[in-house]
């Protein structure tokens, strides 16, 4: 089975995944994904073979709406997110800004900004579209999410940065079988 089959199949047996993405549909952002830890770490579980541990921080929501730069956008999204399940996990970030923040050229969509992004194993995001399909954007495919490998992303250039993030999350501990690639 291909891994973006895969991740489909696994997706959909996910309830509250399944929900969540048809929330962050009916909100009609440009570009729009759920994505990071939330997608990654439910993976990373079902790989271990553990039951779902929610060890995500977050809930990331990511868009591209280069019309629209308000960052109280993104915090008004959050608030009617997380009013509407009672989850403060919530987080929304507008990619057409996060270069600023990032110290990057500025961004083209959202597989561009994903680009960008630490891991390429968390550079995942899915998206469900008005047929209930769900897309996938990965810029560095999944091979690395179902081999259970954390390397660097080649755009993400803080060597020094992504090797103390990786030591901080201390993702070992909780999910064994993976394997670090320092930068």
């Amino acid at each position: 089975m291909h891994y973006e089959e895969q991740l489909v199949r696994m997706l959909r047996q996910q309830e509250q995944i399944m929900q969540d993405l048809s929330l962050v549909r009916e909100l009609q952002l440009p570009d729009s994904y759920i994505g990071a830890g939330y997608i990654r770490n439910y993976i990373w579980d079902e790989l271990h073979g553990y039951a779902r541990r929610e060890l995500h921080s977050d809930i990331d929501v990511v868009y591209y709406d280069a019309g629209n730069l308000s960052e109280e956008r993104d915090i008004q999204l959050e608030h009617r997110l997380r009013a509407a399940t009672g989850n403060h996990k919530w987080s929304v970030k507008n990619q057409a800004r996060m270069h600023l923040r990032n110290g990057d050229a500025p961004y083209h969509s959202t597989e561009d900004a994903l680009r960008y992004w630490p891991e390429r194993v968390t550079a995942i995001a899915v998206q469900l579209d008005a047929q209930d399909h769900i897309s996938i954007c990965a810029p560095y495919g999944l091979e690395d999410l179902y081999t259970l490998v954390v390397r660097k992303s080649p755009s993400f250039k803080d060597a020094a940065y992504y090797n103390k993030r990786v030591l901080q999350k201390n993702w070992q501990e909780h999910w064994p079988k993976l394997t670090i690639v320092c930068a």
